[in-house]
């Protein structure tokens, strides 16, 4: 029998950690989502959470293009997606795509380090999301080229991700077998001491 959605979010919880925000191991990423509307306030507040991320020079590079279900926008964004992704993303109340400007305003020198930057606005992004009862799941799988030409976007911004934006759904809803067990799967993350080093290959001693 198929896990219900209340089910399956309890399941992908990470086990709580004193001193680490709630928030942070109550968020992932499903691919169910529920045919209903995020208001516009909602969205207001995500992107306000995402205006204020930390960026080098303080170039807040990031451009995010957003479109709710049925805007040609939205029909846009979906267009450039992979046909793995469009067989959920399509049922998303919102989808967005994030680009960096690669360049500085201030001297138009090459910034590096705009994408990460973008990452660092994303990450704000989910975890607002998050917060305010939604889901979000960030894709890769999407035709850069293709969605550079349908929003006219210029040479000087890089791709991030695209990422789907509503309420969890049940897994039922989800349209095959493979996207089923990866929404019930458990989730796993690395231990400490394989990310965390005092030298390379060295686990760093956190107590």
């Amino acid at each position: 029998m198929t896990l219900s959605a209340i089910e399956v979010n309890n399941l992908k919880i990470a086990p709580a950690v004193e001193g680490v925000l709630p928030i942070i191991h109550h968020r992932w990423s499903p691919r169910a989502f529920a045919d209903r509307a995020v208001s516009p306030a909602d969205l207001k507040r995500i992107f306000e959470a995402v205006r204020w991320a930390p960026s080098s020079f303080n170039e807040q590079p990031w451009r995010f293009i957003v479109g709710a279900r049925n805007s040609s926008t939205f029909n846009k964004i979906e267009s450039v997606l992979v046909p793995f992704n469009q067989a959920w993303a399509s049922k998303a109340a919102v989808l967005i795509l994030g680009v960096a400007k690669t360049r500085f305003s201030h001297n138009n020198s090459p910034n590096g380090y705009a994408v990460f930057d973008l990452g660092a606005a994303s990450a704000l992004l989910t975890l607002q999301a998050a917060f305010l009862g939604l889901t979000t799941h960030q894709m890769a799988g999407f035709d850069q080229a293709k969605g550079r030409q349908v929003f006219e976007i210029p040479e000087n911004y890089a791709f991030g991700s695209a990422i789907a934006l509503g309420y969890q759904g049940e897994p039922s809803t989800l349209p095959n077998d493979q996207l089923l067990a990866n929404e019930i799967a458990p989730r796993t993350r690395k231990p400490l001491s394989e990310i965390v080093l005092s030298a390379w290959g060295e686990a760093a001693n956190l107590g």
